[in-house]
């Protein structure tokens, strides 16, 4: 599954909010007091989103299902069912760090995906992820291999649990427009048996944000 591009009037739309979010107060000295209060709440307001994003993905289970009800919460589109969209042509091996968390050695398979999740024609994050195919079903490594399912969802039955090893807020974005960064995470996924399985870094983006 692929998704097309944003249209015209959507790619002006986030370059203007990405714009006014990285400009800095001191641009606006000129202007009526009006627009600066419209500004400062609208930077408030994305803050607050951010923040309230941030604390929805740390509590939860499955970044899946946490931004399938940040889709739904905030109207993000006519149906709130996030989508895994596969970026294609895209290896990266494991850094030794990733190794280390998912206690394998150099020897041991991993594979790698990279996917955006997207609720509606809106990107909400990207992710690559680092998993160990011997502690999956083959049926779940099928489905991985050939599939755009989220695999959040693909490995649900592990009855995982998220650890979160580091996690960032950026406001101002980090990044121009739909694409820019508002949080990162990283985090380690252990299965029942409290074995660690995958490895992701998560960037969640401006186009998660209700607008």
């Amino acid at each position: 599954m692929s998704m097309g591009p944003f249209d015209r009037n959507d790619r002006l739309r986030w370059q203007a909010a990405s714009l006014l979010a990285a400009a800095p107060v001191a641009a606006f000295a000129a202007t009526d007091p009006a627009q600066e209060a419209s500004i400062a709440s609208a930077m408030a307001s994305g803050r607050h989103h951010v923040e309230q994003l941030h604390q929805r993905v740390l509590a939860g289970r499955s970044a899946t299902a946490t931004l399938e009800a940040w889709c739904a919460e905030h109207g993000l589109a006519g149906k709130a069912r996030v989508r895994a969209v596969r970026v294609q042509g895209v290896q990266r091996d494991a850094p030794d760090d990733v190794r280390r968390a998912l206690q394998v050695d150099a020897s041991t398979p991993l594979r790698y995906r990279r996917v955006q999740l997207a609720c509606g024609p809106r990107v909400l994050s990207e992710a690559d992820n680092w998993y160990v195919p011997a502690l999956l079903t083959p049926a779940m490594n099928g489905l991985l291999d050939g599939s755009d399912e989220p695999f959040g969802r693909v490995v649900a039955p592990l009855g995982f649990k998220r650890q979160t090893l580091h996690d960032q807020t950026y406001w101002p974005a980090r990044g121009d427009g739909a694409g820019a960064t508002v949080l990162e995470i990283r985090a380690l996924l252990r299965d029942s048996a409290q074995r660690p399985f995958s490895y992701v870094i998560e960037s969640y983006l401006q186009g998660a944000l209700p607008h």
